[in-house]
């Protein structure tokens, strides 16, 4: 079975996603590191180039050839909703697991991170409160199973999960 965590910037996406895969021996994939190692840049250099366009094109071509592979899990960008055919590729080819988070708890994990272009705004907080306004419906929309990530240990996180996949999608 496929797994695509969605959620947004901070919410554990790349992290989960690597306990999972090595909890269920499964590959792991994280899009935005897939993105650079193709690109031969990390993202601020992509998004300083090409634009947030630029790199949602990108990304969208990466979803369409990982969703592709089985088994295996995926870690999405936290935009990656944005796309209409990037929601179809997740819905039609596995379970989405959306890992939800507040603001306060995204900003505490994201605080010291540069690689993080939408964040290098005078206001970080009001990025992400307004990205989580237009996300979030979106992250809803196409995820089979929602798990919160607040104060919580990764450990856990993937123990709950891996619990939920046996007791309601066995």
């Amino acid at each position: 079975m496929n797994i695509f965590l969605v959620g947004p910037m901070g919410a554990g996406k790349s992290t989960i996603g690597l306990l999972l895969s090595k909890e269920l021996n499964t590959p792991f994939y994280d899009i935005d590191k897939a993105i650079e190692e193709r690109a031969g840049a990390n993202i601020p250099w992509i998004f300083d180039i090409e634009g947030e366009a630029g790199f949602r094109q990108r990304e969208e071509q990466v979803i369409e050839e990982l969703t592709r592979l089985s088994p295996v899990i995926v870690a999405t960008g936290g935009g990656a909703v944005i796309s209409a055919a990037n929601r179809e590729s997740l819905s039609a080819r596995g379970m989405v697991i959306y890992l939800k988070t507040t603001v306060e708890q995204q900003l505490e994990r994201t605080s010291k991170d540069k690689n993080r272009p939408l964040l290098q705004a005078e206001s970080p907080r009001d990025v992400l409160t307004q990205l989580m306004k237009t996300r979030e419906p979106l992250y809803q929309q196409i995820s089979d199973l929602t798990i919160h990530t607040d104060r919580r240990h990764p450990r856990t996180v993937v123990s709950e999960i891996i619990k939920k996949i046996k007791t309601d999608f066995s």
